[in-house]
């Protein structure tokens, strides 16, 4: 039956109402992965795999979301979970005058939706920030999954408590550290998550604003920009545009505050020195009264 229902999906194009999955109508369908097994589900979830979890039988439907759609809103009636296979995403609240509160940017192998389970409505809203590919794990199968592999539903409880201390860590950093402080962890935590998913963790684009990030630490638009900036001048980062390249990852993680720009400054003009090519700097002339050397130039 299911290996029939895959054969057809891969050659038709799903239709919402049969399924009657109301969310799918904001997705959109493309040729390829359709389904995944419960075995490769568990491999994305980073779950162990026992011998019980290998029925190839039991399908689990990938929905695909351009950048900027919604996967869900607040108050939607709640009936799913949702697992990223690939892209990036973005949850929120929204205050009664527009303003986004940004909690969490669900990545590759992150389970979102577990907030609707309370009131079975979900309380916030997930946004696209790219094209996104989610496994979608309906809430009645979930339950019924428990009741048939009782490590799979204790694994899966350990991967919501893995996203609430995560959570929890988050509101732990907001409240102890400086602006600096938490654009700093923030670059760290996504360097460890890119490398968790099997990329570089020293190069990667943010696919957030400066503004989303803003809003996730709970600082400026302005402090962020500022503050990448100067991680750039003093070397513990490189910027191009949304492209970061982390240069010194424990550095950022042990920071506790910047030095102050006067310092940055003599740091940054110190490295460019260091940087110079050695014949440049050997037929720079002396102005005069000026130190004849590069050295004597540096330790004036």
């Amino acid at each position: 039956m299911g290996s029939m229902q895959t054969q057809d999906l891969r050659s038709e194009p799903v239709s919402p109402a049969a399924l009657r999955l109301p969310h799918l109508e904001a997705g959109w369908q493309r040729q390829g992965k359709l389904w995944s097994t419960l075995k490769e589900l568990c491999a994305l979830l980073r779950i162990p795999v026992t011998s019980t979890m290998t029925d190839d039988d039991l399908l689990f439907q990938h929905v695909q979301f351009k950048t900027g759609q919604r996967i869900h809103t607040i108050g939607q009636p709640f009936d799913t979970l949702y697992i990223v296979h690939s892209g990036f995403l973005k949850t929120v609240l929204i205050d009664e005058y527009g303003n986004e509160q940004v909690l969490s940017f669900p990545m590759k192998g992150d389970l979102f939706g577990v907030d609707g389970i309370h009131t079975r409505r979900y309380p916030s809203e997930a946004v696209a920030l790219s094209n996104c590919d989610l496994v979608l794990l309906p809430f009645k199968k979930f339950v019924a999954l428990g009741r048939s592999y009782l490590e799979l539903e204790h694994a899966m409880y350990s991967v919501m408590s893995r996203e609430l201390v995560r959570e929890q860590a988050m509101v732990s950093m907001l409240g102890a550290l400086s602006a600096e402080a938490r654009v700093a962890r923030f670059l760290v935590s996504l360097s460890e998550r890119f490398a968790d998913m099997g990329y570089s963790s020293k190069l990667f684009n943010l696919r957030m604003t400066r503004h989303e990030i803003g809003s996730y630490l709970g600082l400026t638009l302005e402090t962020v920009s500022r503050t990448l900036s100067a991680f750039n001048e003093i070397g513990l980062i490189t910027v191009d545009q949304r492209s970061i390249g982390i240069c010194d990852v424990e550095a950022l993680r042990t920071l506790r505050r910047l030095p102050p720009s006067t310092t940055r400054n003599r740091q940054a003009a110190g490295r460019k020195a260091r940087q110079l090519p050695q014949p440049l700097v050997d037929a720079a002339p002396a102005a005069p009264g000026d130190p004849a050397t590069w050295d004597q130039l540096m330790s004036a």
